[in-house]
This record gives structure tokens, sequence and C-alpha cells, in this order.
């Protein structure tokens, strides 16, 4: 080990750094660094929403406080350096870890705080992620007194660790660990770069029993949050909810929260977000699917964008007429709760899982996989063919990649996305995809968009229409009340090239029988769901969504942060 360990340079007093490892520290700083930004700023967009401001404000906010940690740095005297470099980073391993925890309690217990508690967490780990740099590098002038070579060392190892760090962090970590694991994965490693700091600059220690000290507390309080941090985290997290959390699953495209009250109503939450309410989601779902399917001939061939839980395709394979149905939904691992969760199944009839073939699909598309559906209650049991009710394709990827690469026309598409609460969700509510979407229209098919509240958010449900008809489309809305979500909205479409808006209104209205079995949704609440009150279609805004300019964004911000 002679040729990797610090030595002294007697002729000038100081020990040197051996370059082997100071490039292993910086690495190891450099992608932490990066790693506890992301950490910190995706937890605060899965509490407050709206990614894309608490994104850029965090991580604007630790990029400031670096800058005062190399400001700080200036004041402190040579004989300290050492010291203060190992307790930045046992703080920064404390405080980064627990960080997560911290403002999910915060959020809870003192929400009037949480704001302040937020941004004052990331000025101080953004100050101690600062603070480490400019200290190393003049810790490092004994080796290399050359400005050139020292900043080189130091920050070419330091950029590299910051890219692999992001790396990782976006295709690993969010992929196999929780929020809350992530940031005490990343402080053991700060730790272990604390380590390694001590080693190299061992002998410029002043108070090495005290560091010693400080260094098993850290330890122990990292240790105890890797051992216990999911579960801590879930209590933390029951704090916002007033049922029990039955599963809490981060994935790299989102947090889904189940919860399970004395009664056994099962609700699903996506960053924080209702996504359906066991007691009335057949409403919603009725509402989607059985007016667009009334109104087409043909309806053999569905296409379902979004609804990886399953109870949109519930209601499809209500149609004997339906032979194949494409559900494409970016997220495997709602489609894979749906297909086994004892609840999610339950609820949806087993729609993901009464499969009798299951083959992998050779489109190039995505992994995802093809099951012939019989009839309900007969999972797993062979059937004759002729009994088979539909072919279900399920695909994990981005709704607006499979409309631009994917091949093939439906006769019913039913778009069934969250809200547009965020820039990356606005563009599935756009003109271009909904320009896509046209060529995979078969002549007379027709699709459905669910699009908010045409109360709450009126101007984000209106700009859907304006975007549709802009896209070449004629555009029908109708409503209905969804206790769970209060007043709630949808728009029928079809190309412009069809009959107009009256002709399908009158065809709605002249409904005597639903085809399929229903809980909720009659002729007659199909009939009063076409009727809005005054004023409430009006509005003095002409503008549409385009991929540049996300104005429903812009109006769904708008509308419910006035609520």
């Amino acid at each position: 080990m002679s040729d990797i360990q610090t030595h002294v340079d007697a002729s000038q007093g100081k020990e040197k750094v051996n370059p082997l490892w100071l490039s292993l520290l910086m690495f190891l700083l450099g992608g932490c660094g990066l790693a506890y930004e992301y950490t910190l700023s995706k937890i605060a967009s899965d509490l407050l929403g709206n990614s894309v401001q608490q994104w850029a404000t965090m991580i604007a906010t630790m990029l400031f406080a670096m800058g005062l940690g190399a400001e700080i740095q200036k004041k402190i005297g040579e004989k300290e350096l050492a010291d203060l470099l190992l307790r930045s980073q046992l703080w920064l391993a404390v405080l980064g870890g627990c960080g997560p925890l911290l403002l999910i309690v915060t959020f809870a217990e003192m929400p009037a705080l949480y704001i302040f508690v937020q941004y004052l967490l990331a000025l101080v780990v953004g100050t101690l992620i600062g603070f480490e740099i400019p200290v190393i590098m003049r810790l490092n002038e004994s080796e290399k007194p050359d400005m050139r070579m020292n900043l080189a060392q130091v920050l070419k190892m330091d950029y590299i660790g910051a890219l692999l760090g992001a790396l990782a962090w976006t295709f690993l970590m969010v992929r196999f660990l929780g929020i809350e694991r992530i940031s005490f994965v990343l402080a053991a490693i700060t730790l272990l770069a604390a380590g390694i700091s001590g080693f190299i600059f061992r002998h410029r220690l002043a108070r090495k029993r005290l560091i010693s000290i400080e260094f098993i507390i850290a330890i122990l309080l990292v240790v105890g949050g890797l051992v216990f941090g999911k579960s801590l985290a879930v209590k933390a997290e029951q704090r916002l909810y007033r049922d029990p959390i039955v599963l809490s699953e981060t994935t790299p495209y989102q947090h889904i929260i189940l919860t399970r009250d004395h009664r056994d109503t099962l609700r699903c939450y996506i960053n924080g977000h209702l996504q359906f309410d066991s007691t009335d989601e057949f409403i919603y779902h009725e509402n989607l699917v059985h007016p667009v399917m009334e109104l087409t001939s043909e309806k053999s061939s569905i296409l379902v964008l979004g609804g990886g839980d399953g109870l949109a395709v519930r209601e499809l394979l209500k149609y004997p007429q339906v032979e194949t149905i494409t559900l494409v939904d970016i997220d495997p691992a709602m489609t894979d709760l749906a297909a086994k969760d004892e609840g999610f199944v339950s609820l949806n009839k087993g729609s993901l899982t009464d499969a009798r073939v299951r083959l992998r699909t050779g489109d190039g598309i995505s992994d995802g996989e093809t099951f012939t559906l019989v009839e309900p209650h007969q999972r797993r049991i062979a059937r004759p063919k002729s009994e088979a009710v539909a072919e279900l394709h399920i695909l994990n990827i981005d709704a607006a990649s499979f409309v631009r690469s994917a091949s093939g026309a439906y006769d019913v598409i039913i778009l069934d996305f969250p809200d547009p609460s965020t820039p990356d969700l606005a563009k599935l509510y756009g003109r271009p995809f909904y320009e896509s979407l046209k060529t995979h229209l078969n002549p007379g098919g027709m699709l459905v968009q669910q699009s908010g509240s045409p109360v709450h958010a009126k101007e984000a449900f209106l700009c859907v229409g304006r975007t549709l008809s802009a896209s070449g489309f004629h555009a029908l809305p109708y409503h209905d009340n969804v206790p769970s979500f209060g007043e709630w909205g949808w728009w029928l479409a079809w190309k412009n090239t069809g009959p107009d808006e009256h002709a399908v209104a009158a065809r709605l209205r002249a409904i005597e029988k639903i085809q399929a079995p229903t809980r909720y949704l009659t002729p007659g609440l199909i009939r009063a769901s076409l009727e809005f009150g005054k004023q409430q279609l009006e509005t003095h805004y002409d503008d549409i969504t385009s991929l540049t300019e996300p104005k429903i964004y812009q109006h769904y911000l708008e509308g419910w942060q006035t609520r």
C-alpha cells in the first residue's frame, strides 16, 4: 500500500497527498453532491407538486448556497481546515440522510413552516457541499502549488463524479430504492468520503478524539436510517393521510400510495394527488368509457393511454364486440400492482390478470406482454377459444413515444392521463400529441380525454377543447359529479371530416339503453352530462397547448392555486 499512502515531504514540512486517494475522494463528493440536490428536489416536488418549479428553485437555492460555502471557507485558518472539512462531511451525511424524513414530518405536522424548513435545509446542505472543494484545494496546495494543476486535479474528478452520480441516481437508485433509502445510501457514501478525507489529511487533524466520537455518532445515525428508514418514512408519511397506508412505493416515474380504511375503502394517490376512491371510482370510469363506446359502431380495437389501474379496461371488457385492447402506461410498477395486488384485482375484476396466453410483443416498442383474456372468475383455466373475450397488449412506455412510433389504428382511443400538473404531463394535452393521435383513429373512430374539473380548473378544461379543435377534431364536452373529485369533465373528439358536434350530441341524447351493464350510468345521466350552466363554457382565452407553450399547465395551476 506504500504507493497509495500519504507521506511527509521533509523539505516542505507538509504531507503530500497521493493523487489516487484524492481522485477517489473528489469522485465520491461530486457524485453525492448532485445526488443530494436531486433527492431534496424530488421530495419537494412529491409533497408540493409543480415539479418543474420545485426542481428549479431547489437546485438554484443549493447552487447559491454552494457559493456561500466557498465564501465561508476563506475565513478559516489553516490549522482548522482539516477538522472542519471532516465535520462538514459528517454534518452533510446526517442532514442529507435525514432530510427527506424531516421534510415529510414538517409538511404533516407544521405545514405553515414547511417552506421555511425546505429552503433552510437546501441552504445548509448546499453550503456544506460548496465548502468542500475549496477547502480540499487549499489542503492540496502542498502537492500541487501550481493553481492550474490543483484545479485540474480536483475539479476533473468532481465533475466526472457528478455525471456518474446523476446517472446512477436517475437509472438505478430511483428504480430500486425509495427516496428515503436513497438519502441514507448517499449519507453512507458521504461517510466513506469522510473516512478517506480523515486518512488523507490525518496529520493535519487537531482534534482527532472529538472527531472520532462525532464520526461514530454519524455512523450510528446513518446505519439506523438504512435499517429503519423505510418504516420511519411510512410513519412520517402516514401523517399526511387520514387512512392507514398499505403501500408506499417510489418508482422512476411517480410516488404511489395506497390507503385502506376500516370499511375496506381503497384509495390510490400518485405524487400526493388522489387517483381514485373505490367508493365512487365507477362513476368516473363509466363516464370515461361508456359514452364513447355507445357512439362508435365499430369497437373491436381499443387503445387505452394511461389507465394502468385496469379500471377502464374492466369497463371495456363488458362489450363482447371488443377483440383487442392495447393498454399503454409508462410505469410498469402500476400495471404490475393492478395485476397482482389483492385490492386492485378485486376492484378491476382481474382485468389485467384473466390471462390464458402470454406472449412477448414483437413490435420493438417495449417489453410489454400480450394476454388473451377469458371470462371473469376463470383465471388461468384453459377455456375453449370461442369463449375468449379480448386480447390485451400491455406496453410500458411513454404515451407520446408510443403514439409517434407505433403503427396501426383503433376504433376507440381512451386517454386516462393524470391532470396536466407538470409540463411533462401537459404535452399529453397538446396539439402535436393530438395530431399524432389522428393517424391512429379508424374511419368513424372516436377518442375521449379526461379533462379535469370544468369548475375548479375551468380554463384548463376549456383549453383541452380548443386544442382538440385546432388539431383537426370536432370536440364535445360533458361532465358529471364524482364525489371524491367534485365536478369533473371529459371531452369526446373525432376527426372534423365527420358529423358536427350538434349531430353527435343528438345521438347521445337519443340513447335509450346502454349496451353494457353499469352500476351508475344511465341514458338519462348521459343526457344530463351534456348540459352546462350559464357561462360555464364561456371564456376570453383563445390559446391552445403546444410543445413549446404548455398553456394548459398554466391554466391548471391558476385554477387550483386559487382554491
